[in-house]
């Protein structure tokens, strides 16, 4: 799973949830941008209810919580990945961050480079996201 979508490929992430490594920075970066932490803070993986869970849940859990005070401006994410190929993906993945947060398509970035053959991502031995996130304040009345 990346960005919530399912992406055929031979290997696949392991983690204490779905591993979904590209959505897990996009709640971190919500998080961050709303002074809330972050991931391991509100889903520790020490605990059970997020074995196995569905990474694309978490962020919406997130989502509400953030909504009741800010509103998505923004969110650009980048996955640093020799393989798979994210372009015929990448679409689908704005729009499961965008339905999940309740936000438009066009405020979601999902992006994808390579590592030039450096380091664990360049040796294809793991994979690693970024992602930037601008929250709005909302206006109480």
């Amino acid at each position: 799973m990346l960005g919530g979508v399912k992406i055929p490929f031979p290997k696949g992430l392991a983690g204490h949830s779905d591993a979904d490594v590209l959505l897990h920075a996009v709640i971190d970066a919500l998080l961050g941008a709303a002074g809330a932490g972050d991931i391991g803070t509100h889903f520790p993986d020490g605990d059970p209810r997020y074995k196995g869970a569905d990474s694309l849940k978490l962020l919406e859990i997130t989502g509400r919580a953030l909504a009741r005070r800010f509103a998505v401006q923004n969110i650009d994410a980048t996955l640093l990945a020799e393989a798979p190929r994210l372009g015929p993906y990448k679409n689908r993945i704005r729009a499961k961050i965008a339905r999940a947060l309740k936000t438009s398509v066009d405020r979601i970035s999902v992006k994808a480079k390579t590592n030039e053959g450096l380091g664990f991502v360049g040796r294809r031995e793991g994979l690693a996201a970024l992602a930037v996130a601008s929250l709005g304040e909302r206006k109480h009345r």
